[in-house]
């Protein structure tokens, strides 16, 4: 029941980040403000979908580690190692969000 619930929070808290994300791309905006093209390294965006995409993975093999060790084809620790990746792949997600959304209300505050 609270795996479900954890999961559930995980994917809507990621899908929370892709579409803060999409929203970064439609104003065509990277890490420093400027356009993609005069920047050479990783764009903002492409950042954050990276961080979404890498929880997302850690959260779907842990989930199929953990049936794996159900069904007795993985032992404890291979799943107690998956299910710490994905909690801590989780937590630096949410953190992520934390951070942008404290950062969008900061930038809202501004006057112009």
């Amino acid at each position: 029941m609270i795996e479900s619930i954890t999961k559930t929070s995980a994917l809507s808290g990621i899908g929370g980040l892709e579409s803060l994300s999409s929203s970064f791309s439609s104003k065509g905006l990277t890490a420093e403000g400027t356009t993609p093209g005069t920047m050479t390294g990783e764009t903002f965006m492409a950042a954050l979908s990276n961080v979404a995409a890498d929880a997302a993975n850690n959260l779907k093999q842990a989930e199929q580690t953990s049936f794996d060790g159900l069904m007795g084809k993985a032992n404890t620790r291979e799943v107690v190692d998956a299910v710490m990746q994905a909690e801590q792949s989780l937590q630096t997600a949410i953190a992520f969000r934390d951070k942008i959304v404290n950062a969008y209300l900061e930038i809202t505050k501004m006057q112009i």
